[in-house]
């Protein structure tokens, strides 16, 4: 890997990357025949693109912590070993998977994890078609559709009790000044609070995901992520995709910090009506960016 070093980042990256994609193709031939069983066998399909996807995730999770030298700060909760769970996260870039899946190798959960990925990540090569075959909820803005596509995702996890996590980006976009900006006005307009660093989290999908899955016994807990990103001096600044995966010593050399903290809440003390979970969410996003705020002030003092 020091002879990595030396060569140029963008062909650093291929060489390190070009091995993964190819990989990552056989997956998706390996996940397509598995989808011709998948009537028959529901749990075997489910156990074994779980751990196709365990190879695939943490296979690219290394190449940017060990290849690349990204070190995450990790703080809050300790996560119990293999439990299911819903977890949030607010959304920055394109790294906030690389956090996540963080936490789920230490806690046992890399192969289980099912993303919510808007629709049109299914026409991107070899990424999209492995994201629909391993289950992930594939959404659009079409709350009809939506609700479709939720009760097939919930249905194997309610009624044959598959471990995971169901992941979702509360604010359904990346974070930017500007949708930060539209994000304000629309708080005021409607007498919302605005968290700070942080877009207004929208709720229908949270409460249509934690109603539904409170029938399933083995999900015990909701888990909150909140992802803090620097570049030298600059709050809130993470490397591009690319970047991540092609420049070495991303932490020492390239001065990134990366830092995720998980808040765990049992699923039972929840509220229980649509109204108040919309409300409790709304507030831990408040807590959110107060932690956020906190955070910033801890890295611009040292």
């Amino acid at each position: 890997m020091a002879l990595l070093t030396r060569v140029p980042a963008n062909l650093r990256g291929i060489v390190l990357v070009a091995p993964w994609v190819i990989y990552l193709a056989v997956c998706d031939l390996a996940l397509s025949f598995l989808l011709l069983v998948k009537i028959f066998a529901p749990d075997f399909v489910y156990r074994a693109s779980s751990r196709i996807a365990y190879s695939v995730w943490k296979w690219i999770q290394v190449i940017f912590e060990s290849c690349n030298g990204a070190q995450i700060t990790f703080s809050g909760d300790r996560l119990p070993m293999r439990e299911s769970a819903v977890v949030i996260s607010n959304h920055v870039t394109w790294a906030d998977f690389y956090m996540i899946q963080a936490l789920a190798l230490r806690s046992g959960m890399l192969g289980q994890c099912r993303w919510f990925a808007k629709i049109q990540l299914r026409w991107v090569p070899f990424l999209g078609w492995g994201l629909w075959a391993m289950g992930m909820p594939m959404v659009s803005r079409n709350w009809m559709r939506d609700q479709r596509e939720l009760q097939r995702v919930f249905s194997g996890i309610v009624h044959r009790r598959w471990p995971t996590w169901l992941i979702s980006f509360s604010e359904a976009t990346r974070f930017t000044p500007k949708k930060y900006d539209e994000s304000k006005i629309w708080c005021k307009e409607n007498g919302r609070p605005q968290p700070m660093h942080l877009l207004y989290p929208r709720t229908k999908g949270f409460v249509t995901t934690v109603q539904h899955l409170r029938k399933a016994p083995h999900v015990k807990a909701v888990y909150d992520f909140t992802i803090a990103y620097q570049h030298k001096d600059r709050f809130h600044v993470a490397p591009s995709m690319w970047d991540t995966l092609r420049l070495p010593n991303l932490s020492r050399s390239h001065g990134y910090k990366f830092r995720i903290h998980a808040r765990r809440f049992a699923l039972e003390e929840l509220p229980y009506t649509d109204e108040e979970l919309a409300k409790w969410l709304e507030q831990r996003w408040v807590e959110k960016g107060e932690w956020l705020d906190a955070v910033k002030a801890e890295w611009a003092a040292k």
